[in-house]
């Protein structure tokens, strides 16, 4: 399994470094990933799916097979994660997870469990 992740402001990037995985950056939405993937992306604003995160999906719709997505339940509290739920609805594949910033300890145990 491949492992992708977008990060804006640095928390889904510390999430995959607590995850201790491999993983490919969305630098600018071109990239493209061969075989099954799960993807890690943050929440833009009020519960939207970023930008480069869309492009990416766009050009890899093939072997998503699940997406953790990350965001702030203090500052978006109503809309938290729903990036997760939107691609999940949107490309018929589980959301995962969704973590507060870059994540807790119960976050990333969790997270660890369900990518093995």
């Amino acid at each position: 399994m491949t492992y992708v992740y977008a990060s804006r402001m640095g928390k889904t990037e510390k999430l995959i470094e607590k995850l201790a995985i491999d993983a490919m950056k969305i630098e600018n939405g071109t990239e493209t990933v061969k075989g099954n993937y799960i993807l890690f992306t943050y929440t833009d604003g009020n519960g939207v799916v970023p930008n480069i995160v869309e492009s990416f999906l766009e050009n890899n719709p093939d072997g998503l097979k699940g997406v953790v997505a990350g965001g702030s339940r203090e500052r978006h509290a109503a809309t938290f994660g729903w990036a997760g739920d939107i691609i999940s609805k949107k490309y018929n594949v589980p959301c995962l997870h969704k973590v507060d910033g870059e994540g807790s300890e119960e976050d990333v145990e969790k997270i660890k469990q369900m990518i093995r």
